[in-house]
């Protein structure tokens, strides 16, 4: 093959070559498979509505409050509740990872800026209040995977956060030596959640003064016998 022919023949093989090279490139750098489209600002902020208002709901009325009035308190439609979480297991589970983890973030925050050892328990206690740490009791009901990985992740990062507080209080002698991590979460997670169905909307102005009653009884030397044994994070674990 040769002239004109020949010309054409090689200008086409280069042709394809370079389709070849291009597409091997693009699929090393995995250019070929299609970006997920980031979240649009507005379905972000929906989202995040429907965890708060879940949250504030299951505190309230317990984890089987109906999810269109959920909806209706966040602001949004049921389509769009539905769209984020199809169900209500979802629906917890983002709840108490949220919860879980904004909680965590206050007890380190109490760590950092306070020097003394029980104001930083203190503070921690009343951030726990306003994140509305009871909200995590659907941990102990059915409804939702209680032990995935994420959820576990989250509540072993909290744990450790608490019993960090906790022993720096008592190393400092200012927390009472007869009591354990779990009689603080356990307080905590009584004092911030009102019974279901009970119609006390104003619960939340008696959260504060009450947990600060808790705290007062926290603090060492202490002024009573308590009964029974301190509730270890063994006992808030283990299953009837």
């Amino acid at each position: 093959m040769t002239g004109p022919s020949q010309q054409v023949w090689w200008k086409k093989r280069k042709q394809e070559e370079a389709v070849v090279v291009e597409t091997v490139s693009r699929i090393a750098t995995g250019a070929t498979q299609p970006r997920a489209p980031r979240p649009r600002a507005d379905a972000l902020r929906n989202r995040e509505r429907i965890v708060t208002a879940a949250r504030e709901m299951f505190v309230e009325f317990g984890p089987d409050v109906p999810l269109d009035e959920v909806a209706r308190r966040a602001g949004v439609g049921n389509a769009t509740l539905y769209r984020n979480f199809p169900d209500r297991a979802a629906l917890v589970h983002e709840v108490v990872l949220a919860v879980t983890s904004r909680t965590t973030d206050r007890a380190e925050e109490a760590v950092a800026e306070e020097s003394d050892a029980f104001a930083a328990l203190s503070r921690f206690v009343h951030a726990a209040a306003d994140e509305r740490i009871g909200a995590l009791c659907p941990m102990l009901s059915g409804g939702f995977d209680k032990d995935h990985p994420e959820l576990l992740a989250e509540r072993r990062r909290l744990e450790e956060a608490v019993e960090g507080l906790v022993a720096r209080a008592m190393s400092a002698g200012r927390l009472r030596t007869d009591i354990a991590v779990g009689d603080v979460l356990v307080a905590l997670s009584q004092l911030t959640r009102p019974l279901p169905g009970i119609g006390c909307p104003d619960i939340d102005r008696f959260t504060h003064r009450h947990l600060q009653l808790f705290l007062d009884g926290l603090q060492a030397p202490a002024r009573s016998e308590l009964p029974g044994t301190a509730a270890t994070l063994e006992d808030l674990r283990r299953r009837p």
